[in-house]
């Protein structure tokens, strides 16, 4: 069963600004109200999914970690605070879930960034919404965006989560240094690090 679901926010909170309504349904959670759970999984279940789907180079491991990661936001609902911006409380989980995954994946090397999607036939290259050029484009730039996606899954584990979330999710170094629980200099050290290996990967490309 997919994470991603197409359902839309109650007209009533569509004009509410998305943090509050996080909070809300935090509340609603805490308090008890599990149909909460639904709300945010709406809001959120895309981008950790996507977010997931870069880090593991999987879609069907991101699947089941994304789903892993709302079965964790409900168990722990009572620790979350509401000071707390609960996109960054939420990625941090699915962060956390990644790097369980990445040292799982470390004692069995047999998962490939090729890995097909068992319903669909299609490996990420084929799932992924495009940050590069869609399927149906000419080869060169489907064989552009592949090199890059092998690229980046190939960087060490703290090197990839910085690139991915400052550069692909587009987070500040500081949301990102919250999620991953270091300080934005060390963000910005590891972007860097990240961004020179890519530019010696991908020399070819460029």
């Amino acid at each position: 069963m997919s994470i991603i679901t197409d359902a839309q926010p109650a007209p009533e909170d569509a004009d509410r600004p998305a943090d509050a309504r996080d909070r809300a349904d935090m509340e609603k959670l805490q308090a008890g109200r599990d149909t909460a759970l639904n709300d945010l999984m709406e809001r959120h279940a895309a981008p950790v999914f996507h977010f997931l789907c870069r880090m593991t180079g999987s879609e069907a491991d991101a699947n089941d970690l994304a789903q892993e990661t709302f079965v964790r936001v409900f168990k722990s609902a009572k620790t979350y605070r509401p000071e707390q911006k609960f996109s960054s409380w939420l990625f941090t989980i699915a962060a956390n879930l990644a790097r369980n995954h990445f040292r799982w994946r470390a004692r069995h090397p047999n998962v490939s960034l090729d890995t097909e999607n068992p319903e669909t036939g299609q490996t990420l290259a084929g799932t992924l919404p495009a940050d590069g050029p869609a399927p149906n484009e000419e080869a060169l730039g489907a064989e552009r965006a592949e090199a890059v996606r092998r690229a980046v899954g190939s960087l060490p584990e703290d090197l990839r989560e910085a690139i991915v979330l400052c550069e692909w999710e587009d987070l500040s170094m500081a949301e990102a240094a919250t999620i991953l629980e270091t300080t934005p200099k060390a963000v910005e050290s590891r972007l860097y690090r990240g961004r020179q290996l890519l530019r010696e990967r991908l020399k070819s490309w460029l």
